[in-house]
């Protein structure tokens, strides 16, 4: 059975922590709040009514207009690195926990709503997101799920034209998103960097009980480090998947990184079009500290300073020793993901330089990711139109036949069913990501009103390995209007 909006059932553990954890709150409503878009697929994760996106009462709710029975709004406060440079205090400046839903599964989910108006946190801030950048989180995290990555959801967008001031002036909107939990790398930093040891202490043992509770049973020392261990290998494989379906975060400060390993706080991403591995799709990161290529070592770098503020829960010495596993979970992660790419079944010594010389080619070339390796799939060695197919990819016909004649005896080696390749690797490789010109595609016709290709573009996403031969074109490259588009931390 589905519930109504009212209906839901909350348990809100975090707030129990204490006021110095948070804020409480109430959202600022906007003026004449509209509906711009509803996800069932989240609905569902609640046990709330599909029928709820008609339901005047979910409006009321996402817009502040009527607090839901059992919630207990607040704004969670935080630290972070940003960019690299310790800021001492953030906070949700434009966030608002609304509560903790509990579904008929005994699943919790955090339900905030992002762009609920200023909180203490906002520092001069307005507390307000915009439609466009509503529209790519909303779509940028259901991608990701689609894909099989860790990552926020979204339930839904309501708009106001209430004007809004960033680069130029646009009109509001609020994201519903859920996720088991929002706490993040910089929770801890905030209460170690002002020697509040035991609010350390206590965070973490409300993160182990509610979403780590196997290591309860551990004496303390021992079950902090195996926390770590766990916070430290997820967030590696997370970037290994990111790296293997070629997605680039953006902003990737200690304050924008779970504590579960999830992808959190969608802002200028993009998933890479012509392969770049210097890919950096933030023009307010001109150094390029979170380029594609430096997602990996970023990672381990957060949890480094992560490590710093666990201590003394873990020792010095026990930190070091999982930072490296962080290097060995990431690398065997990628092994295993690029190898499942390009559908080979066993592992061989030349298999190294053989995928490193396929992103060499790929660099050189600007050639389209996604395209490529889709179009990979479906190669059968001896086969003229497949071996086409892949030439209207690649710009340099030569260099790609020299590594075919490299990579087809490799893949016969394997001795593998052709039909069952040709299915596991068309199940690997998406045809579809959320491209930046597709996201913008959206956020222009929402503007003019029309909010339909937001939902078209999330059924596609929701099942990306999937052909969707009527929504072909959405893994088209960029259009040439869509080549210089450029993205900010206001994104």
């Amino acid at each position: 059975m589905r519930r109504a909006i009212d209906q839901l059932q909350w348990d809100n553990a975090y707030a129990r922590l204490g006021a110095v954890f948070y804020q409480p709150i109430r959202p600022t409503p906007l003026p004449a709040p509209y509906l711009v878009a509803f996800n069932p697929d989240a609905a569902a994760l609640l046990d709330l009514d599909e029928t709820a996106a008609t339901d005047p009462r979910l409006l009321a709710a996402i817009n502040g207009e009527i607090e839901l029975p059992g919630t207990h709004p607040l704004a969670t406060i935080y630290a972070g690195h940003q960019f690299g440079v310790w800021v001492p205090q953030l906070g949700d400046g434009r966030a608002i926990l609304l509560g903790e839903a509990i579904n008929r599964r005994h699943e919790r989910w955090d339900v905030q709503i992002k762009g609920a108006g200023p909180t203490a946190f906002s520092r001069m801030g307005d507390g307000r997101a915009v439609l466009r950048s509503t529209i790519r989180e909303y779509l940028g995290s259901e991608a990701m799920h689609g894909l099989g990555i860790p990552s926020t959801r979204a339930l839904a967008i309501v708009g106001s034209n209430a004007p809004v001031y960033r680069e130029r002036t646009e009109t509001a909107a609020v994201l519903v998103r859920l996720a088991p939990t929002h706490v993040r790398f910089g929770t801890f930093e905030l209460f170690a960097s002002r020697g509040e040891r035991t609010h350390v202490a206590r965070l973490a043992d409300h993160v182990i009980e509610l979403y780590f509770p196997e290591l309860l049973t551990l004496p303390a020392a021992e079950r902090y480090r195996a926390w770590y261990r766990s916070v430290v290998t997820r967030t590696a494989r997370l970037v290994a998947q990111w790296t293997a379906s070629g997605f680039t975060h953006g902003v990737l400060n200690t304050d924008n990184m779970s504590i579960l390993g999830i992808t959190l706080d969608y802002g200028p991403f993009g998933w890479l079009d012509a392969y770049d591995r210097a890919f950096v799709p933030n023009h307010s990161d001109p150094d390029g500290r979170y380029a594609f290529n430096q997602q990996p070592m970023v990672g381990l770098w957060n949890c480094a300073r992560l490590a710093e503020a666990l201590i003394p829960l873990i020792t010095r010495e026990a930190a070091l020793e999982v930072l490296e596993e962080y290097r060995r979970t990431y690398e065997s992660e990628v092994d295993t993901l690029l190898h499942a790419k390009l559908g080979l079944v066993t592992r061989e010594p030349v298999d190294g330089a053989l995928i490193s010389s396929l992103f060499d080619l790929l660099q050189a070339t600007a050639t389209d990711y996604t395209r490529f390796f889709r179009t990979l799939s479906r190669y059968a060695p001896g086969e003229t139109s497949r071996r086409e197919a892949l030439y209207r990819e690649v710009s340099d016909t030569a260099a790609l036949d020299t590594w075919l004649a490299r990579y087809a005896p490799r893949i016969l080696r394997d001795d593998a069913d052709p039909a069952d390749r040709e299915r596991q690797m068309l199940g690997t490789n998406p045809a579809f990501v959320l491209r930046t010109w597709l996201a913008e595609d959206a956020i222009r016709q929402a503007q003019a009103g029309n909010f339909e290709r937001i939902e078209e573009i999330r059924r596609v996403l929701r099942a990306p390995f999937d052909e969707h031969a009527d929504f072909a074109h959405f893994a088209a490259a960029p259009p040439e209007w869509a080549r210089e588009l450029a993205l900010s931390c206001s994104s």
